[in-house]
């Protein structure tokens, strides 16, 4: 048995969790412990603003998910976004709703997890709110990001001939997923209470879908490079959904090669064992928190010497739609059909 956080209460509980907080950045004036922060920023930087919510049920589900890696997920999700954008994250606000089955050491483990995150990123956490939920744990978190004002990469500027790259690989995050769901169906299922599942040669996939990396090393890489994309996404939706987006934002077409979409040996094994393809899985599973950039043709050079980034097409005339290209030199029109968190279905 844990804790009850009733013997604490909500201040007691918010200077347990926050009271070792260190700041880092020098545009940190003022964190956690006053009515609100204060930060200070120079004048030749934009202020790049992201918010994510995840609730239980719908993003997470606490059956498989340790509450130290969702503190890490859920810091990394939005320091993804400003990387996206071409920028850094350096604060974030961190607000919970929490229903009476949760203990202090649940809180902390959770706690845990966003520290880690934000150690690893150089991040300050500066404040937030904790209350009350009557059907479960909900999070949402807003960060802070900076980048040079001349270097704030937009989904819009994608322009024909210009190459797209991915990062890392795709569709581990998806298949990582469905192997926790079917464990879980498999112990909802059995009668015995020590059963335990095999994930030995599975850890890959797993850690994608449960501890995703924000690619901080990609955004270094590129600034080293000199290059500047012309548009850039974090894939959370899906590589389809992201590539449509760009297409649309940009006005422009896109081919991408389905010989060149990186999926990890795992994913294509977890996939086969589904009866999946893995390029489906690539396409539509998302939450794999890679980035989808495209960049001058004139830097085709560059790009190729920087590790984990992979050519996987070219932006064409906006007539001519977004697909994928076959092996067998197939044309197929891509559809948007990864994550959609509105969906009814």
């Amino acid at each position: 048995m844990g804790t009850d956080i009733a013997t604490i209460g909500e201040f007691g509980l918010i200077k347990r969790l926050t009271e070792d907080i260190k700041l880092v950045n020098p545009s940190t004036l003022k964190g956690v412990g006053d009515d609100t922060a204060v930060l200070s920023y120079p004048a030749d930087k934009q202020i790049l603003v992201t918010t994510d919510m995840l609730m239980e049920g719908v993003h997470f589900d606490l059956v498989y998910t340790p509450f130290k890696h969702l503190g890490y997920k859920s810091a990394m999700v939005n320091f993804s976004d400003v990387y996206a954008m071409n920028g850094y994250p350096k604060q974030i606000t961190v607000s919970i709703a929490i229903s009476k089955r949760f203990n202090i050491e649940h809180l902390e483990d959770f706690y845990e997890g966003i520290k880690l995150a934000c150690e690893q990123h150089g991040v300050d956490i500066i404040g937030g709110d904790t209350t009350t939920s009557l059907t479960g744990f909900a999070i949402s978190i807003t960060c802070i990001g900076e980048a040079d004002s001349k270097h704030v990469v937009y989904r819009s500027g994608a322009k024909e001939t210009d190459l797209i790259c991915v990062t890392g690989n795709l569709g581990a995050a998806y298949m990582g997923l469905q192997l926790l769901e079917r464990e879980k169906l498999v112990f909802g299922k059995s009668k015995k209470d020590d059963i335990q599942p095999d994930f030995s040669g599975k850890e890959y996939i797993l850690e994608r879908q449960l501890k995703p990396e924000a690619r901080k090393d990609i955004i270094d890489e590129l600034a080293k490079q000199g290059i500047i994309p012309t548009a850039m996404m974090d894939i959370s939706d899906g590589l389809s959904s992201e590539l449509l987006h760009i297409a649309d934002q940009s006005k422009v077409g896109c081919r991408i090669y389905e010989e060149n979409i990186p999926i990890d040996y795992q994913t294509a094994i977890m996939a086969e064992e589904f009866g999946l393809s893995p390029m489906t899985a690539a396409l539509n599973g998302g939450e794999d928190y890679e980035l989808l950039f495209t960049v001058p043709l004139t830097d085709h050079e560059k790009i190729t010497q920087i590790p984990g980034v992979k050519l996987i097409g070219h932006v064409t005339k906006q007539e001519l739609g977004v697909a994928l290209i076959t092996k067998d030199g197939k044309e197929i029109e891509l559809q948007a059909q990864g994550w959609n968190p509105l969906s009814t279905k």
